[in-house]
């Protein structure tokens, strides 16, 4: 009896595993989702999405969901786009939107801009909903050297024809900002902006700054106008101080050579002076060998030494007379 028991409760295991394990090939619950929504799924192409471990609810679903809104799309188009990497549900609600807003938009573009990276069911939004990018601050000097922040904000609306290769918003961004900097610039004064910053919104939307981008500018609106520093006179003070920084080093250079100068001055002075020194010590030498030679005598000898004698005291007196003009007289 046990026996009998056990081999029943083997079978009804079996029984379940085996039937679990058709129910996960075979999703009947999900083909008879299908034929309830009149859309035809074979259970052999539910079970062929199994084998090539595709999940047949990421496919049949989006596929009742196209076919409830009347768009022609098949089994093998969706299955080929998940195989490729696609996100199906998104292609398939952006072509919805699309054929609500009555914009042409084939299955196979909208794969391409899936497949390309780019959220194209938020591209079709923004085709029906412009979308407003804001610019970072953008400096720019007019030619009287005044600095303006500018901030804009762009509407741009998406070109579904350019998604693909198209360039993306930081281009859009980035020659806005080329586009003002340009305008300021060609400005002769900062108060002409002031008064009409309609104009630079005029000048940048004239230059086609959409071409080559995914996008369409409809508007482009000065947000804020901010008046920043004098950059002409900022540019002229540090001219000015790099003029005095060379003024100054040509000076030290010259204050460098006199004193090279200078130098050079006192030790030929002292090389005179010591050419003196040697010649005087020679004179002692040159008279006693006058004195052998019978050349100079004893008189002549006296006589050079009064005269010399007769010199200095000359010297004295006229030091002595300077000095007493020098000392106020006494009462």
């Amino acid at each position: 009896m046990d026996d009998v028991m056990i081999g029943t409760a083997f079978f009804v295991i079996m029984g379940i595993g085996i039937a679990a394990l058709f129910l996960h090939f075979v999703p009947i619950g999900l083909w008879i989702s299908a034929l309830a929504a009149d859309v035809h799924v074979g259970i052999f192409t539910l079970i062929g999405m199994r084998m090539r471990r595709v999940p047949p609810a990421k496919i049949v679903m989006p596929l009742i969901k196209a076919n409830k809104a009347g768009l022609d799309v098949n089994v093998n188009q969706l299955e080929a786009h998940y195989l490729a990497g696609g996100n199906v549900d998104k292609v398939v609600d952006a072509l919805i939107a699309s054929q609500r807003a009555q914009i042409v938009l084939p299955f196979e573009r909208s794969a391409a801009i899936d497949l390309a990276g780019r959220d194209v069911l938020e591209a079709v939004q923004m085709s029906v909903n412009p979308k407003v990018i804001e610019t970072p601050v953008v400096s720019a000097v007019a030619k009287n050297g005044i600095e303006l922040k500018i901030k804009a904000r762009v509407t741009v609306r998406a070109n579904i024809d350019r998604l693909v290769g198209g360039a993306g918003e930081p281009t859009i961004i980035a020659r806005v900002g080329e586009g003002i900097v340009t305008t300021v610039g060609s400005s002769e004064k900062h108060t002409d902006v002031l008064e009409s910053p309609d104009d630079i919104s005029k000048t940048v939307l004239g230059k086609g700054l959409d071409a080559g981008t995914a996008f369409e500018i409809l508007s482009i609106d000065i947000a804020d106008v901010d008046v920043g520093r004098n950059i002409g006179a900022q540019l002229q003070t540090d001219q000015a101080e790099a003029d005095k920084r060379i003024a100054q080093a040509k000076a030290e250079e010259r204050r460098a050579m006199a004193v090279a100068k200078e130098q050079e001055m006192k030790a030929y002075t002292q090389e005179m002076e010591a050419k003196v020194v040697e010649a005087q010590a020679e004179v002692p030498h040159a008279m006693a060998e006058a004195f052998k030679a019978g050349n100079l005598g004893v008189m002549d000898y006296y006589n050079m030494m009064n005269v010399q004698s007769d010199t200095e005291m000359r010297k004295s007196i006229s030091a002595a007379g300077k000095d007493r003009k020098l000392i106020p007289a006494q009462k």
